[in-house]
């Protein structure tokens, strides 16, 4: 836990510094153990903005003290409790009273206690704890029921390797982190093991059944059977040399492993292996996230814990906010590129949270398959080949009409829409998606090309622009345009800036535009600082109720005590949150140097403009890029039909 925890963005602690002491220390001095959590606690608390206490776990039990001097901890430290307990295999009757003792206990030592959380209970009667936990301490204690998920407990193939002592003799190391949903002992005929086949299961055989190997390599290849999980080959045999050759050959992913273990202890073993929830299983803690946040009122829980909100935006705080904002109001968004291991580990992450309804284009059982084969869930996706026949005739149709002053035909657009790209635009142009995000395996120039044709711009906006969310250590700024236009003009850039402001606004950001150049107010003249000049008042006719100033040097923009020297009395210099740069050389430099320089997280490029959402990744994004892309996205949908600005100015 502990790990999984460290590992979160945005902590700076080594496992040293956040453990306060060993269950060894409390047994042999309780009260020297007491006072050293005391003083770590203190050490960490001076780094931190605020700290999260985790209480023993209760695996090495010393006796029924051990709630009491959790709570002793708490109150030591000031800190407000939140009881979780174990639904396991206990009845509603049960959970309520042991909730009771333990509220009592924890009161009887001074803790106070604020919520209360079931965990693991079981899912046909979570509506009775629910009713047990309404009425705790007269129903004055807030309490949540979060139901039993057999899923967390299932260990990883790398944790049945470790139990067995045994070694991938082949296969993909990368599918060792799938999570095996069931163990197999094969050593009954062929037949009747594919009559007990499950999704995730492992097989536990005897190395010299090639009979059985052969035959469920060949069943994980069919289409119709389940997806196993992993091989185990015991008692040290391996198949004989043909054999061997032959399943070389096969080059299967399928982990097989190799153990000495005979078949009754290697089965005991791998019977034995626990399940955690790790930071290696990204499926996993996006189960545990989703399962809090469908069960837990968390703005409830936070009224109990009284913290106020702060004004420094972290990373992480603004990526919450994203994944927060687009589960409020789901919506559809459409990722072309489902051949791609990212997008299918993106799309088991936004649909386990329910940021999104997602379409993916591709062959359905190339694409289940393989997300099953990496241990993704993606049930929930909608997915749809872009050959799908009655499909591309419609989007032929449409995109004949739409380009016909080009000489379009319907023969030309039947070659046409179902390059991915086409066919996903198309989706989000017909209104069977909310937008768009592809880009991880395609040019900038192969994803928007189409939105241009077929989306095109809001009325009254000349150009297509985008930004980079700036996610800084305390702040979120906008960086316009780093991505699309060479060299605007003042025009265009003009529309680049009340875009981008109409972008900040709608991500919670202030609106305050510099409008950069190499010379601050009059103290400059040339084309360039002309051209940003001319850009600024055309901002301050069109939207006069936006804080703008122009140009303006990036360090009189940011620093307060620059500012005050070369443009005192300004409401944007010193302050400002929305950039807008010259020209693209200037900004993607600009983004580039910031994001590697400074540590910052830069999300986007954000497409701005135009009438629908449509998002382009960078072909090196992350997983988490990915997921933040398409939050962004649903977000932009969110706003209606209009995409972030229109005629005169307003926010969409």
């Amino acid at each position: 836990m502990l790990e999984l925890l460290l590992a979160h963005d945005g902590v700076d602690l080594t496992y040293e510094e956040a453990m306060g002491v060993t269950y060894d220390d409390v047994h042999a001095d309780p009260e020297a153990a007491l006072a050293q959590i005391v003083s770590r606690y203190h050490e960490v608390a001076k780094q931190c903005d605020f700290v999260v206490v985790v209480g023993t776990d209760y695996t090495d039990v010393a006796g029924p003290t051990e709630l009491a001097f959790n709570a002793r901890i708490a109150a030591n430290l000031g800190a407000p409790v939140l009881l979780v307990v174990s639904g396991r295999e206990r009845s509603p009757e049960a959970i309520a009273n042991l909730i009771e003792v333990s509220v009592s206990e924890l009161r009887s030592n001074h803790a106070q206690p604020i919520a209360v959380i079931a965990n693991r209970c079981l899912p046909a009667s979570i509506e009775d704890v629910r009713a047990q936990l309404a009425t705790l301490s007269s129903g004055t204690l807030p309490g949540w029921a979060i139901p039993e998920d057999p899923f967390l407990n299932a260990p990883t193939v790398a944790a049945l390797m470790e139990a067995v002592g045994g070694e991938l003799a082949l296969g993909d190391p990368e599918l060792l982190g799938r999570e095996v949903l069931d163990v197999l002992v094969g050593a009954m005929s062929l037949e009747h093991l594919l009559d007990k086949l499950v999704d995730g299961a492992v097989v536990i055989t005897p190395g010299d059944r090639s009979d059985i190997l052969i035959g469920l390599l060949a069943a994980q290849q069919a289409r119709n059977f389940p997806s196993l999980a992993g091989i185990i080959l015991n008692g040290g045999f391996y198949p004989p040399d043909s054999t061997g050759r032959l399943v070389e050959a096969l080059d299967p992913s399928l982990p097989i492993i190799r153990t000495d273990l005979g078949t009754f202890r290697s089965a005991s073993a791998a019977s034995r292996a626990r399940g955690r929830v790790s930071k290696e299983s990204q499926r996993k803690v996006d189960t545990a996230l989703a399962l809090f946040e469908q069960n837990v009122d968390g703005a409830a829980l936070l009224a109990g814990l009284d913290v106020p909100r702060p004004e420094v935006v972290t990373p992480l705080m603004f990526e919450y906010e994203l994944l927060s904002r687009a589960r409020a109001d789901r919506k559809n968004i459409v990722l072309p590129e489902g051949e791609d291991d990212r997008i299918l580990r993106a799309a088991s992450t936004l649909l386990g949270r329910q940021v999104a309804d997602l379409t993916i284009l591709g062959d359905e059982q190339s694409i289940r398959a393989r997300a099953t084969e990496l241990g993704l869930d993606i049930d929930a996706a909608t997915v749809i080949d872009p050959h799908d026949p009655e499909l591309v005739e419609r989007f032929a149709e449409e995109y004949t009409r739409l380009r016909a002053h080009k000489g379009m035909t319907v023969e030309r657009a039947r070659e046409i829409v179902p390059d991915v790209s086409y066919f996903g635009t198309m989706m989000v142009h017909l209104g069977l998606a909310d937008g768009m995000v592809s880009g991880a395996r395609h040019t900038t120039a192969h994803t928007i090309k189409p939105s241009f044709e077929i989306i095109k711009t809001v009325p009254g906006v000349s150009v297509v622009s985008s930004v980079f969310l700036m996610c800084l250590e305390d702040r979120v700024l906008v960086y316009g345009d780093c991505a699309v236009n060479p060299d605007p003009t003042d025009t265009q850039l003009a529309d680049i800036a009340i875009s981008s402001a109409a972008t900040a606004l709608q991500f919670g950001i202030d609106q305050r535009v510099a409008m950069l150049s190499y010379s601050t107010g009059e103290s400059g003249s040339g084309v360039d600082v002309d051209k940003v000049r001319s850009a600024t008042e055309l901002v301050r006719s069109r939207r006069p109720d936006l804080f703008v100033e122009g140009p303006i040097q990036y360090d009189a923009a940011v620093d307060a005590s620059v500012a005050a020297s070369k443009m005192p009395g300004s409401d944007v210099a010193g302050k400002a949150t929305v950039f807008i740069f010259p020209d693209l050389n200037t900004g993607n430099n600009t983004y580039k140097a910031v994001q590697r320089s400074a540590g910052a997280v830069a999300v986007g490029p954000v497409l701005q403009g135009l009438n629908k959402p449509v998002n382009d990744l960078s072909r090196g994004a992350l997983v988490q890029d990915i997921v933040n892309t398409v939050a962004i996205t649903a977000i932009q949908a969110q706003a209606g039909s209009t995409a972030l600005t229109s005629t005169n100015g307003a926010s969409a």
